[in-house]
């Protein structure tokens, strides 16, 4: 009897602890559930110098209670970096590191990823091999404007902030009830389909969305490597950590006796452009906290 009833409780203690799995697995699947995927196209002046705007793609992808805004080209190349590095080595002793083909690099200088809750918005971002974070306020101080327009075909209402230094108009949809948007706008009583600075430098504009009857069953699919384990720092910290390790790459490799692709000399002279178009920045955020 001592016996059948030691198997007994194993057998229970094996539901029970199945139970609970299950239960904490389908409570993160809801967590996790997608609600809304969205794509953005982005046009950015980077340089005072010229009139020239890089243009990347950009994907919003919405759960329960928050959104998660990054590079589509990095988020595809996060599946393919693992198998598609190369190594080289060199009869000189030294080893040349690259990609197959098929591995994209993003267009603009934005490789990173942002969250946004009803409370906050996290930025991510790396500065080396080590993962950063900081953390900011919703915005809070829109202005809704009494004026509408179509924008693809969706009806839209106008919104106004001043962000960073600079001055900002939105087009949001109440007919799509999420308050998030693109890089770290949201608070509206709608999906910002549209937002510009007062300039025209910088643009983001919705081209793209997953229709309700694909969305069943999925779930956000951004790796959490990108915004888990991060070290919390202030935006202006970490804004210097990623210069310093740009500034420090052909250091560092040239200690290990380590070429990349075509070889330290190409890395020095991208400092050295690096370093020249610093001088003719022209940053998104023109306030750093």
């Amino acid at each position: 009897m001592k016996i059948l009833s030691m198997n007994l409780c194993g057998k229970f203690l094996q539901l029970l602890i199945l139970f609970i799995t299950v239960l904490s697995s389908a409570q993160t699947n809801k967590h996790d559930s997608l609600r809304g995927e969205f794509t953005y196209l982005v046009k950015a002046k980077f340089d005072k110098r010229t009139d020239h705007r890089s243009e990347d793609s950009f994907l919003l992808q919405i759960s329960d209670n928050r959104a998660f805004f990054a590079n589509t080209v990095s988020l595809k190349s996060d599946s393919v970096m693992a198998v598609s590095g190369t190594t080289t080595h060199n009869p000189d002793g030294s080893i040349t590191l690259g990609w197959k083909k098929g591995v994209g690099i993003p267009k603009t200088n934005f490789n990173f990823t942002i969250i946004q809750s009803n409370d906050k918005v996290e930025y991510f971002d790396y500065a080396g091999m080590a993962l950063l974070t900081y953390k900011e306020p919703v915005i809070k101080n829109w202005k809704l404007v009494d004026e509408a327009k179509i924008i693809n075909t969706i009806t839209c209402k106008k919104a106004e902030v001043t962000f960073k230094g600079r001055n900002w108009i939105a087009w949001y949809s109440p007919e799509i009830p999420f308050p998030y948007g693109p890089l770290k706008f949201s608070g509206l009583p709608g999906l910002i389909i549209k937002i510009t600075d007062d300039k025209g430098d910088f643009d983001f504009e919705l081209v793209n969305s997953v229709p309700n009857s694909q969305l069943k069953g999925k779930v956000i699919n951004i790796k959490k490597t990108r915004y888990t384990g991060a070290i919390e720092t202030t935006q202006l910290k970490l804004k210097e950590a990623v210069r310093n390790a740009a500034a420090n790459a052909a250091g560092v490799l040239a200690s290990y006796g380590t070429t990349i692709i075509k070889g330290q000399e190409m890395l020095r002279q991208r400092e050295k452009q690096r370093e020249e178009n610093e001088k003719y920045a022209n940053p998104l955020e023109l306030i750093i906290e």
